[in-house]
């Protein structure tokens, strides 16, 4: 068994109106996970919009994740950079906060270099000492390494422990990566907002690193999946589906919209760039929000979430 599994949803920075880090706004969301029975944290990844942080920031949001998480659930740090020198400082910054693994995507400088992406992951390994999760994600925000190039690179570096796999078709990956790497990785993750989530479980991926808003949803899902209740785990897959759909085109913005009609957040500010919801997108995703209200009530404070679903 994985010493990672479950669901790790993507904490999400929270800003003030004014674009400022909103500390306390994005510990309140980190309770919200863990009160909705999350398996573990993943921070910062692309929801967070960790491309929009500047270094210290990301440096001392991390310390911010080690003090309020205190060990209560394993915490995955993403530590990919444009330098080695720079993952090496944020993988650093997750060891000293106990992190169980450093997530990197793929570095663009090796694109088509085998040998130096794998020298980089040695080194960024030797240098931090934390266990590598390995995001195999598409252009432009990875490179998207052939199976072969996974499991090659994978075999070549012992400290990657991990894969999370999100390159398309996925499934298809998974099955090869979970059966071909099964000797120099523990377990391979699904991406992709969860929206493929029942097919990389059913092909051999461990868990899933979706974004937050629904947390408790996703971890229902696989909790029934896991318990064999199948038909209720397509229930609530199908069910989240129109929501997951409207996300992939909104984002980070979608995500802080639920954030915010939940009660959890108080600005749904967002640094990186990309389309807003206009009044008509607001009026669709309350409706789609109504639909599921069962499912994801609108007062889910921490303390108050609904860790199971009937």
């Amino acid at each position: 068994m994985a010493e990672l599994q479950g669901v790790f949803p993507i904490l999400p920075t929270i800003f003030h109106a004014d674009g400022r880090v909103d500390e306390a706004g994005t510990s309140n969301v980190f309770e919200y996970l863990l009160d909705s029975g999350a398996a573990g944290v993943v921070f910062p990844g692309l929801a967070s919009e960790y491309d929009m942080l500047t270094p210290q920031e990301r440096l001392d949001l991390t310390t911010c994740l080690g003090k309020w998480n205190r060990g209560r659930v394993p915490v995955i740090i993403g530590a990919s950079a444009k330098t080695l020198d720079q993952a090496v400082a944020y993988a650093v910054a997750g060891s000293e906060i106990g992190a169980a693994a450093v997530m990197v995507l793929t570095p663009h400088a090796h694109a088509g270099d085998l040998p130096a992406m794998s020298t980089f992951f040695n080194d960024l390994h030797a240098r931090s000492g934390v266990p590598i999760m390995l995001q195999n994600a598409p252009a432009p925000m990875g490179i998207g390494l052939g199976v072969e190039e996974v499991v090659s690179l994978a075999a070549s570096v012992p400290g990657i422990a991990y894969v999370k796999e999100e390159t398309m078709p996925s499934g298809h990956r998974i099955t090869a990566l979970s059966q071909r790497t099964a000797g120099s990785v523990q377990a391979v993750f699904g991406g992709a907002g969860a929206r493929y989530v029942l097919d990389e479980l059913t092909r051999g991926a461990v868990g899933t690193m979706p974004a937050c808003e629904i947390t408790e949803v996703h971890v229902a899902m696989l909790a029934a999946w896991a318990a064999g209740e199948r038909e209720y785990a397509r229930v609530l897959f199908e069910r989240t589906l129109p929501l997951l759909s409207m996300q992939a085109i909104f984002r980070w913005r979608l995500t802080k919209a639920v954030l915010k009609r939940r009660g959890l957040i108080a600005s749904d500010h967002v640094r990186a760039p990309g389309p807003a919801l206009d009044a008509d997108d607001q009026r669709e995703l309350d409706i789609l929000l109504s639909r599921i209200a069962d499912l994801v009530p609108m007062d889910s404070v921490p303390g108050r979430t609904k860790r199971h679903l009937a």
